[in-house]
């Protein structure tokens, strides 16, 4: 669970996240660390060397939900996605996807995976990336993703801002 269960998703207020994303001083060395609410312990964020990671939405779970709900909440996750990726390709231009499946199959298979890839999974975050990324290469990145641990889970909508290429 994260700190924005039962908060509907608004494009305006998740915007108002990232422009507060883009401006966290970034760790450049040190353990990665899942940060939680003091009252109830739902995740916040997750911050590692050269990266954040903050909910954005929570979904409703997913309990004793079967198709065609079931598939009716991840394509409205999926469609909240697109809308927040829209409206950031007309402020910052045209987003590339990054596809997970590499890392995440080295990392179910016990290998090591850069420690951001790992920090998204271990928050259950193994959707594709929507990356902007800047022409200067010391200009911190950007990233937006939805995913869910199972059927039972809520979706998560997520951003990052990091300080390196994702591919």
């Amino acid at each position: 669970m994260t700190s924005r269960a039962g908060e509907p998703f608004e494009v305006g207020r998740a915007l108002t996240e990232i422009g507060r994303l883009l401006t966290v001083p970034l760790p450049p060395t040190g353990l990665t660390t899942a940060l939680g609410d003091p009252a109830t312990g739902e995740w916040t964020a997750t911050q590692g060397p050269g990266f954040r990671i903050v909910p954005l939405w929570e979904g409703d779970p997913l309990t004793g939900v079967c198709a065609p709900e079931w598939n009716g909440a991840e394509e409205a996750a999926e469609a909240q996605l697109a809308s927040l990726a829209a409206e950031l390709d007309r402020l910052l231009g045209p987003h590339t996807t990054v596809p997970l499946h590499g890392p995440l199959l080295r990392w179910q298979g016990g290998s090591a995976v850069d420690p951001l890839y790992e920090a998204l999974f271990d928050e259950d975050l193994y959707g594709d990336l929507a990356v902007w990324s800047p022409e200067a290469p010391a200009v911190r990145r950007l990233a937006v993703t939805v995913g869910h641990s199972d059927g039972d889970a809520p979706l998560v909508l997520a951003a990052l801002v990091c300080d390196r290429a994702l591919s």
